[in-house]
């Protein structure tokens, strides 16, 4: 199975691989203590493998292969996608600047061919213009450097491409509240120009914005928090990959790609989206306040 659309990058391979050599392990009925005690490797990283978390080299695969009982011909494309785990995506030239684990989260937006996000507090990070991702950055990381905001801000831009890449853009489906359009980040001419960038994404044919009233009432939204939820379907529509749910916050970030942690992110984007109305009347409402 390969990336989706052609997207590089090793996120992707490393995904694929751990999960199969998960189910490897799961049909020899062998925990990941036995497994990691025959490889003379920790449960760390038999964990870090299955879910992605690193690159393997063939021969690794291949010890793996061999304990779970796996015949020759399974192993062999498996060695060969394990290949492809150490192809480096475009944001390694910025990695003094990622926060750790992080770069997992970039390369499956970059597979990604749905990305149904909830904001509460600030623009998502993929609808930010450099201006305003910068007053986000500075605020949230006082002691950097300039260069190292400029980096920042640099990653946070690089990103974007997925929304206008010429082959299989992005679809993005973005609920946001209203209270976060009030907030002046950067002073007020900043914010004006963020204002305005959202309003003509509103009229990209992948791009939803869609806000959430302050006076909507409960959604699952209040109980979630934010979160981003990533699809992967291959070049006929069909799913090349399960999808996964993304969650950061003060103190790290968290993936989850169990059924039931999924569909429970799914419901709670429905009942966001049951609440939230189209975003142009509340932007403009937005801007216009500005003038005041």
């Amino acid at each position: 199975m390969g990336l989706p659309h052609g997207i590089t990058g090793s996120t992707m391979p490393r995904r694929q691989l751990g999960r199969r050599l998960r189910d490897l392990r799961n049909r020899a009925r062998m925990t990941t203590r036995v497994a990691a005690q025959r490889l003379e490797w920790s449960e760390a990283k038999i964990w870090r493998i299955e879910t992605g978390q690193t690159s393997l080299r063939g021969l690794d695969v291949e010890a793996m292969c061999k304990i779970y009982g796996a015949a020759a011909e399974a192993a062999e494309p498996l060695i060969a996608l394990a290949r492809e785990t150490k192809a480096r995506g475009w944001w390694t030239e910025y990695s003094d600047v990622i926060p750790e684990g992080f770069e997992v989260y970039l390369g499956l937006e970059e597979a990604a061919t749905r990305l149904a996000t909830y904001e509460n507090e600030l623009v998502p990070g993929l609808l930010q213009t450099p201006d305003y991702a910068r007053a986000v950055l500075a605020g949230a990381h006082p002691d950097s450097s300039a260069v190292e905001i400029d980096r920042k801000v640099a990653v946070r831009v690089a990103r974007q491409s997925v929304l206008t890449r010429a082959s299989n853009p992005l679809r993005l489906e973005a609920m946001i509240t209203e209270a976060l359009l009030w907030h002046r980040i950067g002073g007020t001419g900043v914010m004006a120009a963020q204002l305005d960038h959202l309003r003509r994404l509103c009229e990209l044919p992948n791009i939803e914005i869609r806000v959430v009233p302050t006076d909507s009432g409960y959604h699952e939204g209040m109980d979630s928090g934010c979160f981003s939820l990533l699809e992967f379907d291959d070049a006929a529509g069909e799913l090349a990959e399960p999808p996964v749910v993304f969650v950061q916050n003060y103190t790290g970030t968290a993936y989850f790609d169990k059924d039931h942690e999924v569909n429970r992110y799914r419901d709670a984007f429905e009942s966001i989206r049951a609440v939230a109305i189209d975003a142009r009347e509340p932007l403009e409402q937005a801007r216009a306040g500005l003038k005041s």
